[in-house]
């Protein structure tokens, strides 16, 4: 994607920075950007993407890229700081965009090429690691007091089942996110019951799991996962995402909803509402948010569950039902009345499904695991590997009908 133009604005709309790259785009254009942007949020039609006729928008209003970059350069980015460092930010500018195209946007490799100063060395200056150094996403001479590493994976499930409980889509997106904080450059080796490596050791198809569309963070040594399945990696300090994956797989849902809905003509409808948990019990579903939809016309609210508490959002013609804690094994019920004053019928209209949100801790549909993290330097320091398994809803549908 190209970017004729790129505009820092503050809350109120006016223009503190700008930077116009091909000349093709009017800078009078982002004076609509305000206005459009108050008017979608106000209709609650707000995304990242806001088009005119004359352009289109992309726009993120806090830790977007060049807000992480700036504020890696001026610790705390509030528009003073913008307002004290016009020429760092151009020149940053000019290095992440190119004729339009985004060009370095490593933050570590940035700060090689331009000082917190805003100008150039007097002195010859050092050839960027990335330039000379397979390890550029590291720097050298990192020291922490307590060597600790700390990897989470996450896992979102893409579901869509129909009213009978069939399921018509499922697939699981999972994620291996990891914050490093280890002194010197040193080598992880991570482990995962990963099928490919199973089978080719004879260990057979138990408990293994296969991953498809796998995307690894630029540290990961291609050549050794493809000869031995190993993921082997000098990590980037701090946070990263090490790798993405995708299962296109069954999968039940974690949590089934069934819905008997009675509608009495011009005057009420009724909902009962049965939420299962269809996980172990040892394991909790966290801060889980049943989204029903109800008709636009309809008034009058009045609910009764056995937990939680319901909610209705007549913006979003849905009522929420929230349960904080939702152990496995477990069945709850919620009933809503509401009045209909409309006499218009809307039993031929498609229904909106039901939404679920959700997460459940120290869980992973996919049976991913995390067999060993070594964690290889010369200095031969211990440190303390943490691993935690997190399972969330991503696109979670149930039909109604």
């Amino acid at each position: 994607m190209s970017s004729s133009a790129i505009y820092i604005l503050d809350v109120k709309g006016k223009v503190l920075i700008s930077r116009n790259y091909r000349g093709d785009t009017d800078l009078g254009v982002i004076e609509k950007f305000m206005p459009l942007l108050m008017e979608k949020e106000e209709e609650g039609l707000l995304t990242p993407i806001l088009q005119t006729p004359e352009c289109t928008f992309a726009y993120i209003k806090t830790n977007n890229l060049y807000i992480v970059m700036m504020a890696e350069y001026f610790k705390e980015l509030e528009e003073e700081s913008i307002r004290d460092n016009f020429v760092v930010i151009y020149e940053l500018l000019d290095e992440l965009i190119d004729f339009g195209y985004p060009q370095t946007t490593d933050s570590k490799i940035l700060q090689e090429y331009i000082t917190q100063e805003g100008h150039k060395l007097e002195i010859q200056p050092r050839i960027p690691m990335a330039v000379t150094n397979a390890v550029s996403w590291r720097s050298e001479g990192i020291k922490y007091r307590k060597n600790e590493v700390f990897l989470d994976v996450i896992e979102s499930v893409n579901l869509l089942a129909n009213a009978n409980g069939n399921v018509l889509r499922s697939e699981i997106v999972g994620a291996i996110k990891m914050r490093v904080y280890l002194s010197g450059m040193p080598e992880l080796r991570l482990g995962l019951n990963d099928k490919v490596l199973f089978e080719s050791t004879g260990r057979g198809k138990s408990k293994s799991v296969e991953l498809e569309d796998v995307k690894f963070h630029q540290c990961v040594r291609l050549s050794r996962f493809e000869n031995d399945r190993t993921i082997s990696f000098i990590p980037p300090d701090g946070e990263f995402e090490l790798m993405s994956y995708r299962l296109n797989t069954h999968v039940k849902p974690l949590i089934w909803i069934e819905s008997v809905i009675e509608r009495h003509a011009h005057s009420r409808v009724e909902y009962m509402i049965k939420a299962k948990s269809q996980f172990k019990r040892r394991s909790t579903a966290n801060n889980v948010e049943i989204v029903i939809p109800v008709p636009g016309d309809a008034d009058s609210p009045k609910f009764k569950t056995t937990i939680g508490s319901v909610k209705y959002a007549p913006e979003q013609n849905a009522i929420t039902w929230t349960i904080k804690s939702f152990p496995g094994g477990k069945e709850y019920l919620m009933r809503a009345h509401f009045g209909l004053p409309s006499v218009v019928c809307e039993d031929t209209e498609g229904k909106p499904p039901i939404q679920v949100k959700f997460e459940i801790p120290y869980f992973t549909t996919s049976g991913i695991q995390v067999r060993y993290l070594k964690i290889i330097e010369k200095s031969g320091y211990q440190a303390l590997p943490w691993v935690r398994y997190i399972t969330q809803n991503g696109d979670y549908q149930l039909r109604t009908t």
